[in-house]
C-alpha cells in the first residue's frame, strides 16, 4: 500500500506597523519610512509521489483468490449432481494447499496401502537396513496390483493399527484413525495430500533410497488401475497413483472410490487426493473423481 504524503506548509507571520506611541500608524508614510517588503511567496505545494501500484505478491494473491472462488463454485455446482466426494491439492512449487470439503472423513478403501508402504520404509529404516526380498515382493503387490494378502501380511508383521498409526504421527497425519479392518480406515483429502508430500519431502523422514523405492512402485501400476489422478496429466507429464475402490455393504453396495497420486515434470509438483463414496457404480466413481481432480487444474492453472 501506498502511504499518502501530507505537506507541511510553513506559516508567515506579518507584523504591524505601529507609531512610537503604540497607536495605528498614519495611512501617509513618513518621509524616509522603509518601504514594504512584499508578501513572501507560499511555498509551492511538493508532488505527490507516484502510485506504485500492487506488489508483484499482492498482484498473485489477488489472482489465487480469484482462481479459488472460481474453483470453489464449479465444485459446489458439481457436487450439486453427484455422490459425495472431496478433493484437495499441495503445490509443491508455490507451497500452496488447496480442499474443497477437506476435513470431511472417508474410508479409505486401498488407498490405505500407502500409509502401509510408508510404514514399511520408515520400519526398514530405524532397522537400519534395506527392505527385505519378502517385503519387496509383497509390497510390488500391494501398490502395482493393490492385492489385499500382500497388504494384510504386510499390515500384521509392521504390527497393525498401532503401527502404522504412529508412522502416520510421524509423517504429520492428525486427521486420519487406522483400523484393525486396513480398508476401513478413516482419512480426509488434507491428511492425504500430506502423505503424498511426506513421500517425497527431502527434509522429511524418508531417505532418499525410500523416496525413490516409493516413487517407482506409484508410478507402474497396473494398466488396469491407471486412473483417478493420473487423467490430469498432460502430455510428457509423469504420474504417480494409488487407487481404492470398495463396494460398501452398509451403504446399499454403494461404491467408495478414491484416488490419490502426484503429477510432476519440470515446472509442475502438485499432490492430488480425491475420495468419494456413494457412488451407484465403479465407473460411475471414477468419472466423479476424475473430473474433480481436472477441475482443479482447470482453475488453479498449476
Amino acid at each position: 500500500m501506498v502511504a499518502a504524503a501530507g505537506i507541511l506548509g510553513g506559516g508567515v507571520l506579518v507584523a504591524r506597523g505601529m507609531t512610537g506611541d503604540g497607536s495605528a500608524a498614519s495611512a501617509v508614510p513618513l518621509a524616509g519610512a522603509f518601504k514594504q517588503a512584499p508578501p513572501a511567496a507560499a511555498p509551492k505545494p511538493s508532488a505527490s509521489p507516484t502510485p506504485t501500484g500492487p506488489s508483484p505478491e499482492e498482484l498473485a494473491a489477488q489472482e489465487r483468490a480469484k482462481r479459488v472462488k472460481a474453483l470453489n463454485a464449479a465444485l459446489k455446482k458439481y457436487a450439486a449432481t453427484v455422490p459425495e466426494f472431496s478433493v484437495a491439492v499441495l503445490d509443491k512449487t508455490t507451497g500452496e494447499a488447496y480442499s474443497y470439503r477437506g476435513d470431511e472423513k472417508y474410508e479409505t478403501a486401498s488407498v490405505v496401502k500407502v500409509q502401509v508402504l510408508a510404514c514399511l520404509l520408515l520400519t526398514a529404516q530405524d532397522r537400519g537396513r534395506k527392505v527385505t526380498s519378502s517385503e519387496d515382493a509383497l509390497a510390488k503387490k500391494m501398490i502395482r496390483y493393490s492385492d489385499n494378502a500382500a497388504t494384510t501380511s504386510l499390515f500384521s508383521k509392521l504390527g497393525r493399527a498401532s503401527a502404522i498409526s504412529a508412522c502416520n504421527k510421524r509423517l504429520g497425519l492428525t486427521q486420519t484413525r487406522v483400523s484393525s479392518s486396513w480398508g476401513l480406515t478413516r482419512t480426509t483429502v488434507k491428511d492425504q495430500v500430506k502423505l503424498l508430500d511426506a513421500l517425497v519431502d527431502e527434509k522429511g523422514e524418508l531417505t532418499a533410497a525410500s523416496r525413490k523405492y516409493a516413487d517407482t512402485l506409484m508410478s507402474t501400476v497396473a494398466e488396469d488401475q491407471d486412473w483417478g489422478v493420473p487423467a490430469v496429466a498432460k502430455a510428457g507429464e509423469e504420474a504417480t497413483v494409488k487407487n481404492g475402490w470398495l463396494s460398501r455393504s452398509t451403504e446399499n453396495g454403494r461404491w467408495i472410490i478414491n484416488s490419490v497420486g502426484r503429477i510432476t515434470d519440470d515446472d509442475t509438483d502438485v499432490s492430488i487426493a480425491v475420495l468419494s463414496h456413494l457412488n451407484k457404480t465403479m465407473p460411475s466413481g471414477i468419472t466423479v473423481v476424475e473430473k474433480a481432480a481436472k477441475l482443479t487444474r482447470t482453475h488453479l492453472k498449476y
